[in-house]
């Protein structure tokens, strides 16, 4: 389960934020996560739930924002969304599509105090 490694590196980033920004809570955590990245946003959150207990982010609400999968067709340039990463081209059936969009994970806002 990779979300375990993913939620103590979103730990990660909001400690040292909480170091660089001089805040003590956390109430609310915004993560962007890509359609294509392979997350399962319930185990993303009990994941996180885990990773919390005794931190600064501990009961903090986790909000994931999906950010959809794009991808370009080198062979005519269509920009377009992609469902998985061996979409065709819906423009010229192309499978040569580049994903550009849509496998990363970001920590967005955070609400804090």
């Amino acid at each position: 389960m990779h979300e375990l490694s993913l939620a103590e590196s979103v730990i990660q980033i909001i400690e040292d934020a909480a170091v660089a920004q001089q805040f003590t809570k956390v109430r609310a955590v915004w993560i962007e996560v890509g359609s294509l990245a392979g997350v399962e946003p319930d185990a993303m959150r009990f994941c996180f739930d885990a990773v919390t207990r005794d931190t600064l982010a501990e009961g903090a609400r986790l909000e994931i924002v999906e950010v959809p999968g794009k991808g370009t067709c080198p062979e005519c340039g269509s920009v377009h969304p992609v469902a998985n990463l061996i979409d065709a081209c819906p423009q010229c059936g192309s499978v040569a599509v580049q994903v550009e969009g849509g496998r990363g994970l970001r920590v967005k806002e955070l609400d804090v105090v």
